[in-house]
């Protein structure tokens, strides 16, 4: 099985990157939705890698969309 991950990358500017690998499809957008919100969803830019072209396999998206509690 691949390893699914999320990375954020906070910069000293405060800029936030967000980053997900493992994720087949376009799953990776629901996945960091509710931490795009909580960071006020001000997406400056949207990269999508190779990866969300790719169709989801089977049972391959096992990283739960995030839940932002407070």
């Amino acid at each position: 099985m691949e390893i699914q991950e999320i990375e954020l990358t906070i910069h000293p500017n405060g800029k936030v990157e967000i980053s997900v690998r493992g994720v087949k499809g376009n799953t990776c957008l629901e996945i960091t939705q509710a931490l795009e919100e909580a960071l006020g969803n001000h997406i400056l830019e949207r990269k999508m890698t190779a990866e969300s072209q790719e169709p989801p396999i089977g049972n391959s998206n096992l990283i739960p969309p995030l839940e932002i509690k407070g």
